[in-house]
């Protein structure tokens, strides 16, 4: 008599999450390197150290772009909002405002930097592929809706009136962008210190006095 059992093994497990850490990776240094076109499975297969098999398993490329941007902006993959991510709910927490905006500030800024060149590449490729393309519009939708989550969150606070819940949504995800990021500090040569004080004042001016 025989019996099969499923079993989940946190060593294989860990192992699995490290092997698809690593093609990440390599995919995010190939997209911003060579670009999304010209980078094929094959070549981050290489840069991870792994088989081309293991990079199929992974995902389609598109899948890849997608998850090198969540993790160079947010840490980690998932469909999971921001705002549930434990970095980003520690700074939420924040009682005082005038902290709450430095750690948030602080958050967006570093984010935006590590995942800049990533933003690039998915504008790149969502012109020229069409599954890359709705990954970055549901990617947007997300953000849009994360911003709302924000406004409310201000809302909730006292900083900000229900009425003008929407308009200071709209605001956030424009001040907060990587594309504004990009405009300022790799289209205008703005330093990080400039982008983080022009980005401070922007969200206090949105706070109701």
């Amino acid at each position: 008599m025989s019996s099969s059992r499923s079993y989940s093994s946190p060593i294989r497990e860990a192992d699995a999450a490290q092997t698809r850490a690593r093609i990440v990776d390599a995919a995010a240094l190939l997209f911003t390197r060579d670009g999304y076109a010209a980078t094929p499975l094959k070549a981050i297969a290489v840069e991870a150290g792994v088989s081309v098999q293991s990079v199929h398993l992974a995902g389609p490329k598109s899948a890849l772009l997608l998850a090198a941007f969540e993790r160079t902006f947010a840490g980690d993959e998932g469909r999971h909002p921001l705002t549930e991510r434990p970095e980003l709910a520690a700074i939420l927490q924040e009682p005082d405002p005038g902290r709450l905006v430095e750690g948030y500030v602080a958050f967006v800024a570093e984010a935006n930097r590590r995942s800049a060149s990533i933003v690039r590449a998915m504008h790149a490729a969502a012109d020229a592929d069409p599954v890359a393309r709705e990954a970055a519009a549901d990617l947007d939708a997300r953000r849009r809706q994360e911003m709302v989550t924000g406004a409310q969150l201000l809302v909730s606070r006292g900083l900000v009136a229900e009425a003008n819940a929407q308009r200071t949504a709209d605001l956030l995800g424009f001040l907060t962008a990587p594309e504004t990021y990009l405009y300022f500090v790799q289209g205008t040569g703005w330093s990080q210190e400039d982008y983080v004080a022009w980005l401070t004042a922007g969200i206090v001016g949105l706070l109701d006095a």
